[in-house]
């Protein structure tokens, strides 16, 4: 049987909580003072260790700054209040959790069940930091520079802990695969991970989504609907784009977080849970709360454990492994091998990635889609012939179709757009031509280009095999081509 040893120099708490660990099949012993508790330790290692803060002898937290006595026992400070101070200091010296007086037997009943040696812990996070350099990730997180390995060690720190951690990055940084890769290296791995984007779900639904509802609480409430806060339970509740939320549901976020408690909508009874909350936004917080989008109180809750994530412009050495990632991920699926041409590589190592490692994994994905053999060049990446056909509709001026030429005018000469590369094709159009048309002489032009094959043409374009087929069934009616416009190789 697992054994515990409660420090506490309450006689009373000590007993109850005795009686209550006792009943979760565990051996328990007390100590109400430090030098019991040594003594305690010397006889008998405990694989969790429940400890006050103050003692008759001395300070809870001394017993933390020997290793040597509590290097195998999970420590678990008992506390008269929770704060910021408190947690920074636990985590500092190595406490997993910290429980608030009078102790909530669910919440106790958490920590029990998810028991583990913080040498178990600290092994597996070995062993991914002595991998990283030939395997290229960590976690769920891949990339080899001094940015991401300075994530890494925060995430070390942070996992085995039960601490909330907020993440901070622009969007596309990969904030939602930190949050999983910290869940996974926790002491909650075996219990769910649940994801949310604030700013997905509709205001007037939020606050159901997140707490709950009885039937009958609202209008279409047929059922009751159990939240994110009951589908966690015991595990990790990711708040994404945690600004969105409104500051009217901002405030009841703060009540859980401070008492583990909550209610539905509609109930007045109130439910305990036991979630790790870690939150993400891709806005600087603290103009998040000058603007009025985040409550400094929430704020203060939440950052703990501050994370921030590098754009992908700051770590360009990792864009090749992230490519060659994707890559390998997408010819799995498909079935199909490609790789990429130094040149392709190139590409896209000299771009800037505004959209960070989001848009690099779609930009991988619409190239595979694209490549005619098994060597992907730089034709369909940033820079290459979509750059010329982007060129192509920006030389159209304005999006809204320019006037038409006086009758008196002379005849527009065509206006000759060409691609970087000498062997891209392009389009010219007259002077004066709409946006309907010119839309109209691209689509045909790049149809041709593919022999009429229309899932490449799709992808060429940017749009959906659906907007397609509707955009030529327009044409076909019309009947009509466009005018004065051809397609020509360049010399």
């Amino acid at each position: 049987m697992p054994h515990a040893l409660v420090v506490d120099d309450d006689h009373d708490s000590a007993a109850s909580l005795r009686e209550l660990i006792a009943g979760e099949q565990f051996t328990v012993a007390v100590a109400h003072n430090m030098r019991d508790a040594r003594r305690q330790i010397s006889l008998q290692q405990p694989d969790i260790l429940l400890l006050d803060l103050r003692l008759p002898d001395g300070n809870g937290m001394d017993l933390l700054a020997d290793p040597k006595l509590v290097a195998n026992s999970e420590v678990v400070l008992c506390t008269g209040h929770a704060s910021l101070e408190t947690s920074l200091q636990a985590l500092r010296l190595g406490a997993a959790d910290y429980l608030v007086k009078p102790v909530n037997l669910k919440q106790l009943q958490g920590v029990l069940s998810r028991i583990m040696k913080p040498a178990t812990l600290q092994a597996e996070v070995e062993d991914l930091a002595a991998t990283l350099d030939e395997s290229g990730h960590f976690g769920h997180l891949w990339g080899r520079s001094l940015p991401m390995k300075r994530i890494y060690e925060q995430i070390s720190r942070v996992a085995g802990t039960s601490v909330s951690v907020f993440i901070t990055g622009e969007s596309g940084t990969g904030k939602e695969v930190v949050a999983q890769t910290v869940h996974d290296l926790s002491r909650r791995r075996k219990q769910p991970f649940l994801a949310v984007n604030c700013g997905a779900i509709s205001p007037n639904l939020i606050e159901s989504e997140i707490f709950g509802h009885e039937k009958g609480s609202f209008t279409g409430a047929e059922r009751q609907h159990q939240g994110f806060f009951e589908r966690a339970s015991g595990g990790t509740l990711f708040l994404d784009e945690i600004t969105e939320m409104p500051l009217e549901l901002q405030v009841k976020l703060l009540r859980v977080l401070e008492t583990g408690r909550f209610m539905r909508v509609g109930s007045t009874t109130a439910l305990e849970t036991d979630v790790r909350i870690v939150a993400a936004t891709n806005r600087l917080p603290y103009q998040a709360v000058a603007s009025g989008k985040l409550r400094e109180d929430l704020l203060y809750r939440l950052n703990i454990f501050p994370i921030a994530l590098p754009p992908l412009r700051d770590r360009v050495t990792d864009i090749p492994l992230l490519a060659n990632h994707f890559l390998a991920a997408i010819s799995e699926q498909e079935g199909v091998v490609r790789r990429f041409t130094p040149a392709a590589v190139a590409a896209l190592v000299g771009y800037a990635w505004p959209g960070n490692v989001r848009e690099l994994r779609n930009v991988v994905q619409r190239a595979y889609v694209m490549a005619q053999g098994e060597l992907i060049d730089e034709t369909w990446l940033p820079g290459g012939e979509e750059a010329a056909g982007a060129s192509a509709w920006g030389a159209l001026g304005p999006q809204e179709a320019p006037a038409a030429p006086p009758a008196s005018a002379p005849a527009p000469r065509p206006a000759e757009v060409r691609g970087a590369d000498a062997d891209v094709p392009f389009i010219t159009l007259p002077i004066g031509s709409s946006v309907a048309q010119a839309e109209r002489a691209l689509m045909l032009a790049t149809l041709r280009h593919f022999n009429h094959h229309k899932e490449r043409t799709a992808a060429a374009l940017g749009i959906s095999l659906k907007t397609l087929y509707n955009r030529l069934k327009e044409y076909a009616a019309e009947g009509a081509q466009p005018p004065d416009c051809n397609t020509t190789q360049q010399d």
